[in-house]
């Protein structure tokens, strides 16, 4: 039998065996995961509840109030004009107490009760109509060394007295010592700041017109001091 009838005849059976061997690949089985209720319970809830979040911040960002603001330095006294004055949409805390921007033209007009500054917003209590000096009274401007500020901030508004300080070798020290030094009653109107190099502070104090003349008198001989009063209710 020659070679080539013999693989003839092999052939057959070397395929089927090679089938045999090969065979189909079965796949395995892939059970299916088993889904947790209470997982998929509590990924429902938070994105239910980010979703409510979300829609809240929506909201305020949306809840906005168009308010008054200062964009130029006011001096407490001075006039406010319309271009002391700008607008702005804010979300604002109902607590802050602001200047509606409807009721602009309302402040124009009206003395700052305050000092103010660029970038703030007004409040209805830093405009005042009254005048600083009211009638019946006078102005007068004392300045103090540093040595002489008291360490609480003068405010507008404050109660003061003027109390007058002879000079020493003046005829008046030589009057009893248990007398009471003279006083004026005075409200402080309006405070600069330290002035450079000096550090003296002018503070405008409003007296009766009738003391006027005398506090000048006092602040002009170097005899005159600031003291602030004490505060009601202290």
């Amino acid at each position: 039998m020659s070679k080539t009838q013999e693989r003839a005849q092999t052939a057959p059976n070397g395929l089927a065996q090679q089938q045999r061997v090969a065979g189909p690949v079965v796949p395995p089985r892939v059970s299916a995961r088993r889904r947790r209720p209470g997982v998929i319970a509590l990924s429902l809830a938070l994105i239910a509840a980010g979703g409510a979040g979300v829609a809240v911040l929506l909201l305020q960002v949306g809840d906005r109030t168009d308010v008054v603001t200062v964009v130029r330095d006011v001096q407490v006294g001075q006039v406010l004009t319309e271009d002391d004055l700008g607008k702005a949409s804010l979300a604002l805390d109902p607590a802050v107490k602001v200047v509606d921007a409807g009721d602009l033209k309302s402040v124009v007009g009206k003395r700052a009760a305050v000092e103010l500054r660029p970038g703030s917003l007004l409040s209805p209590s830093q405009v005042t109509k009254d005048s600083l000096v009211k009638a019946g009274e006078q102005l007068v401007p004392i300045g103090l060394d540093p040595e002489q500020i008291p360490a609480t901030a003068l405010r507008p508004g404050q109660k003061v007295k003027l109390v007058h300080v002879p000079a020493q070798g003046s005829p008046d020290t030589d009057k009893t010592s248990d007398a009471a030094p003279q006083t004026i009653d005075g409200r402080v109107a309006k405070a600069s700041g330290a002035a450079p190099g000096t550090g003296v502070v002018v503070v405008d104090v409003a007296t009766a017109a009738a003391d006027g003349p005398a506090a000048a008198a006092w602040q002009a001989a170097g005899t005159l001091r600031l003291v602030l009063a004490a505060v009601e209710g202290d």
